[in-house]
Parts: structure tokens; C-alpha cells; sequence
């Protein structure tokens, strides 16, 4: 059976699934998925070089924002 964004197993009644994905280089980029919809990903142009952040109510699963940040340049 598939599960929600792609993980090996379903999880608890009450909790949310997610999974994210470091990027490799400039060969692969990171992705997050949650609740089965990726919401950065490299096909979504809303990835960037450092920590990609995504902010998400943990009561309603609502996406609130997104955001890089590079750690390179500072």
C-alpha cells in the first residue's frame, strides 16, 4: 500500500506525516513533503542554498511559510 508522501508506513491516528529530504550538491535538491503535498521542492523553484524552513500550524497542518537561509554568504 503507498503511504503518505512516500514513507515506508502510516503514522498514529492524530499525528501528521512528513518527510524531508537533504539535497545532494547541485546534483539533487532538497524537498519537503507533508500531509502528501511537497511544499519546497526544486520542480516548486522554492529551494534555496542552506536551510529551507518550512512553517506549518501543528494543530490545523495549515502551511504558514517558507523560507532559505543561506548559511554560506551569512
Amino acid at each position: 500500500p503507498r503511504h503518505k508522501c512516500g514513507n515506508q508506513k502510516s503514522c498514529p491516528q492524530n499525528y501528521f506525516a512528513f518527510k524531508i529530504i537533504s539535497g545532494a550538491a547541485n546534483v539533487v535538491g532538497p524537498s519537503i513533503c507533508f500531509e502528501d503535498m511537497v511544499l519546497m521542492s526544486s520542480v516548486k523553484n522554492n529551494i534555496g542554498r542552506g536551510l529551507n524552513i518550512a512553517l506549518v500550524n501543528g494543530t490545523t497542518g495549515k502551511l504558514l511559510k517558507t523560507d532559505a537561509f543561506d548559511m554560506y554568504s551569512g
